[in-house]
């Protein structure tokens, strides 16, 4: 999972334990914490970290970066499961990361915000 994010999502790690946990930064405010549930869902860490079964997240981006994120992944041999266009002008681009869960990225205007998302 660490070098998924790093290498092709570009994400910068800030922590990490081996075998346990790796933490990413996602932009200037945000993180993105994956655990292994086979370590941290014991009873001994309360709350348990860590799920099981398939995940979702998505990441923002920007529409002009949309087509060189397509490439990105493509250079990577990452399958694309499916793009979609939204009613609003948003667009989406799905994959799943090694762990088997859906990966998003978005572009603004999909729900309408004044934020812009």
């Amino acid at each position: 999972m660490e070098a998924f994010y790093s290498r092709i999502l570009s994400l910068r790690v800030i922590a990490k334990e081996a075998g346990r946990h790796v933490f990413f930064m996602v932009g200037p405010g945000s993180m993105l914490l994956i655990f292994n549930p086979e370590t941290t869902s014991h009873a001994h860490l309360f709350p348990s970290h860590g799920a099981t079964g398939p995940g979702h997240v998505a990441f923002g981006v920007t529409t002009e970066s949309i087509d060189s994120w397509r490439e990105q992944l493509i250079a990577h041999a990452i399958e694309i499961e499916k793009e979609h266009t939204w009613p609003k002008g948003g667009h989406s681009i799905y994959f799943r990361d090694p762990g088997g869960n859906s990966v998003e990225l978005i572009t603004p205007n999909v729900w309408g915000t004044r934020n812009g998302w």
